[in-house]
């Protein structure tokens, strides 16, 4: 398994454009909204001795990937328990609702939007095209690219930046890598 400084350093390694990383920050969170959405659409109940839980595939979804989170990194996964927690509150609301469906579709398609025109300025493909365990790491970069603006995990920071513009020129030039 990789870890966070691979992890990061692969999804940074194409996004280094201010306007792809601000088209991100907004498709990103709209992807994962309308895949939650997704996930939300059908409720499940386990009942355990005499003790009935309720649940949907969007939190076994948000469990497993919080638990790859805190392997990779504790004080970013620990961040993303709020988002996460966030995200599964703002879709209760829309859950229930006749078109949720539809709903999910058409958010998820606009945050495609957002992020090919992102990687339009970035002029790369987008990081899952290559590795597919990049869908997980895109909300995760996106938290720790707050923690960075925040001034805090520069040491991680300043380990995963060189790595991604290595990476980044042999992309650009395989031949030379």
């Amino acid at each position: 398994m990789k870890n966070i400084e691979e992890q990061l350093s692969q999804y940074k390694s194409v996004h280094f454009n201010k306007m792809n990383i601000k088209t991100h920050f907004i498709g990103v969170p709209l992807i994962i909204w309308a895949v939650t959405l997704l996930l939300s659409l059908n409720v499940y109940q386990l009942n355990v001795a005499d003790i009935s839980f309720t649940y949907t595939p969007a939190y076994v979804f948000f469990a497993v990937s919080l638990i790859y989170y805190f392997i990779l990194h504790v004080k970013l996964a620990i961040a993303m328990v709020f988002y996460s927690a966030i995200n599964l509150y703002l879709v209760s609301f829309v859950a229930d609702h006749e078109h949720a469906l539809y709903i999910a579709l058409v958010v998820f398609f606009i945050g495609w939007v957002f992020q090919f025109v992102g990687h339009y300025y970035e002029k790369a493909k987008p990081a899952f095209i290559d590795d597919l365990g990049q869908f997980l790491i895109a909300p995760l970069f996106l938290m720790a690219e707050v923690y960075f603006l925040l001034g805090w995990e520069k040491t991680l920071e300043e380990t995963i930046t060189p790595m991604a513009v290595s990476k980044r020129r042999k992309l650009n030039n395989p031949s030379h890598g």
